[in-house]
């Protein structure tokens, strides 16, 4: 009997040590490369996964020279570095680069799961602690490097998004949307903020960034991820998330204006046809080839899915109770992006002068993928678009690649894109600690 315990043991450990073994590699992508990007892109059966697909790039920053690989025609330089984990950007009327110096809030540590998103980020170059700060950048002589670097804003809490409108700097905090007196030349603001709007930032806090773009009316729109991956988490800390938010700054005023966005990040408007747009992080543990990230148009009133559907009505099984009658007020988004890329940058062309095939577009950081083999991501892309303002049906342009290493350690993680004042494309390079400056080559 007891010979039949200990070979009943084994066996039972030997099942589960190879379930773990299976589901921590997880699947590999069957897809063809590039078929999970464009207008179109192709689908295959979900995969769903007790334990996520963990790829995650070792972070290795770049050493002397080292740079990223710019497309052909272009050149790449820093524009400034050893920065603190740089993130948003927000070019100011005078030249002035600011940039937000930034990581998520003090992160639980309880659980397994936490332990092991914990290990997941600081493997990628996320364990830091955040600086809580904005820098500003300034390129006084105009030879492409910023020779000037201030503390311009401090003592924030996890600052994300940035916008400017008149005189009066905003600042999205993970939990509070802040305005702050702003004249232009000064290097740093002392005033103490004014909170306009709380933020949703309950624990676990899972998608903390919060986008910020302000509309040609001086309206405010605030992206605010989901707290969880499938809504698993207590529905009550999901209110106010997963959508983008319209603010009055004037009154503190506020309505949800999209939704069913589980990470929307980069915001911005399409100069053309004036209206919103943004890059959307889409679920996880369905395997390697699903869910594609999008860049989409964010329209008034609209439902984007999560997290019950996914591009406009494949139902996620895992979701319950399902939710089969709100498939057809499902919408379907505008663009793919791939899958598992991470895209967190977004920046229209009209004032990136980098030349054909760059006039007119969006271009997208993508910060690279950490549950997909292979990784996918790790680039700046370019999305062509028509005369109309819609996204074509060409697939992304790439426009700067190589923060891959060749044993897949990542040199750098592309954040956010940004023209600066002489048309060039800038940016942020959080692993690296660097904000790179894309230009035309001579």
């Amino acid at each position: 009997m007891k010979k039949h315990l200990i070979a009943l043991t084994l066996l039972t450990l030997v099942i589960l040590g190879g379930l773990f073994f299976y589901f921590a590699q997880g699947d590999k992508a069957q897809l063809a490369v590039g078929a999970d990007v464009g207008k179109e892109p192709v689908f295959t059966s979900p995969r769903s996964e007790m334990i996520p697909t963990m790829n995650v790039a070792d972070a290795l920053p770049w050493k002397g020279g080292e740079k990223p690989v710019p497309a052909k025609g272009l050149s790449v330089d820093r524009f400034a570095d050893g920065l603190d984990h740089p993130r948003s950007l927000l070019r100011l009327p005078n030249g002035d680069v600011l940039v937000a110096e930034t990581n998520s809030p003090t992160r639980p540590t309880g659980g397994i799961v936490n332990r092991v998103m914990n290990y997941l980020m600081d493997k990628a170059g996320a364990g830091v602690p955040s600086a809580n700060r904005i820098t500003l950048l300034r390129d006084a002589d105009g030879d492409g490097r910023a020779e000037t670097k201030t503390a311009f804003l401090t003592g924030l809490h996890s600052p994300y998004g940035m916008a400017l409108v008149g005189d009066t700097l905003y600042v999205a905090n993970t939990d509070a949307l802040m305005a702050f007196p702003y004249k232009e030349g000064d290097t740093r603001i002392t005033a103490k903020g004014r909170k306009i709007l709380s933020l949703p930032a309950q624990a676990p806090n899972m998608h903390w960034t919060r986008s910020l773009v302000a509309s040609p009316q001086g309206l405010l729109y605030v992206g605010v991820g989901s707290n969880s991956n499938i809504g698993e988490n207590d529905l009550e800390t999901e209110a106010n998330r997963a959508a983008v938010l319209e603010i009055n700054p004037n009154t503190g005023a506020y309505r949800i204006y999209a939704s069913g966005l589980r990470n929307p990040v980069g915001l911005a408007f399409e100069p053309k046809s004036g209206a919103l747009w943004g890059v959307v992080n889409e679920r996880d543990m369905l395997g390697s080839d699903l869910v594609p990230d999008y860049l989409t148009r964010v329209e008034f009133g609209a439902f984007y899915g999560w997290p019950w559907n996914y591009w406009g009505g494949y139902e996620d099984r895992r979701v319950q109770p399902q939710r089969p009658e709100i498939r057809e007020y499902t919408k379907r988004p505008d663009y793919s992006l791939g899958n598992h890329v991470a895209p967190l940058g977004l920046s229209f062309a009209d004032k990136v002068t980098l030349g054909a095939p760059y006039g007119n577009g969006a271009f997208v950081g993508l910060h690279g993928s950490w549950n997909r083999k292979p990784m996918s991501g790790y680039k700046v892309v370019f999305v062509p678009f028509g005369d109309n303002g819609e996204a074509g049906k060409a697939k992304p342009v790439d426009v700067l690649t190589g923060f891959l290493g060749t044993k897949g350690e990542a040199h750098g993680r592309p954040v956010d894109v940004t023209a600066d004042a002489k048309g060039a494309l800038l940016v942020s390079d959080d692993v690296g600690g660097v904000v790179w400056r894309v230009t035309r080559s001579n």
